[in-house]
């Protein structure tokens, strides 16, 4: 009777154990999903449920070594932490994409690797610290992008503006126009595209005020000689 109540206790623990890292990482996995990122509700719900079912492998040990009749061995359950993180290590870069200068996803992998390291802690038991972690996690995702949104912070873009070859606008009138409408450039690079047929300027600009993309948008729509132009905006 006794070996039962100890084997139905240490199960219980163990759903127990899951269920709160589902849920912890289905919360944060919803602020991502929220936000239009790829990475979202469950990618990271089972991030944070695979974390916390392989350290209660670990924590758990003599439950499955008694149950195949195994003798004992002594495990050091940092190390499947070490090999946990490592693996996540993979899944976050998959998040992260290059496109031209821009690189977006770098928040959201962070994401996934705390919320694999709040699984971890789950698993081995330490409610409180993961759940002020996943509270934090919460702030830092969505709190935070409201106070970076209004700080006085640089607004950066990469942005690329394309003529006719033979009809490009000469570099001092395009940079007189970008500095018009309140932005500066950075550097500049130049190619020719499209069999040979347009010539690009490549540039990244950037400006104290975010509402400056507009009138600049407007400003190159309005030129008739721009026949392609993108504004990307750096950052995740």
């Amino acid at each position: 009777m006794e070996i039962n109540s100890i084997w139905n206790d240490t199960y219980a623990a163990i759903a127990l154990h899951l269920v709160i890292a589902l849920a912890a990482g289905g919360i944060i996995g919803l602020e991502r999903s929220y936000h239009g990122r790829p990475a979202g509700f469950r990618t990271h719900a089972l991030v944070c449920l695979s974390s916390c079912m392989l350290m209660v492998l670990t924590v758990y040990q003599d439950t499955w070594f008694s149950a195949l009749s195994l003798d004992q061995v002594s495990v050091d359950p940092t190390r499947m932490a070490q090999g946990i993180m490592t693996g996540i290590g993979f899944l976050g870069a998959g998040v992260i994409m290059k496109e031209g200068l821009t690189i977006r996803g770098l928040t959201t992998a962070a994401s996934i690797w705390i919320t694999a390291a709040i699984g971890i802690m789950i698993g081995v038991g330490f409610y409180f610290p993961a759940g002020i972690g996943t509270a934090l996690t919460l702030v830092v995702l969505s709190g935070f992008r409201w106070i970076e949104r209004r700080m006085p912070i640089e607004f950066y873009a990469n942005l690329t503006v394309a003529f006719l070859r033979n009809a490009a606008m000469p570099e001092s009138e395009l940079r007189a126009m970008v500095d018009r409408q309140g932005f500066v450039v950075a550097n500049m690079n130049y190619s020719v595209t499209g069999d040979g047929k347009t010539f690009e300027y490549q540039m990244v600009v950037h400006s104290p005020d975010r509402g400056n993309t507009r009138l600049l948008s407007e400003a190159l729509n309005a030129l008739p000689s721009v026949t392609a132009f993108r504004i990307a905006p750096t950052g995740d």
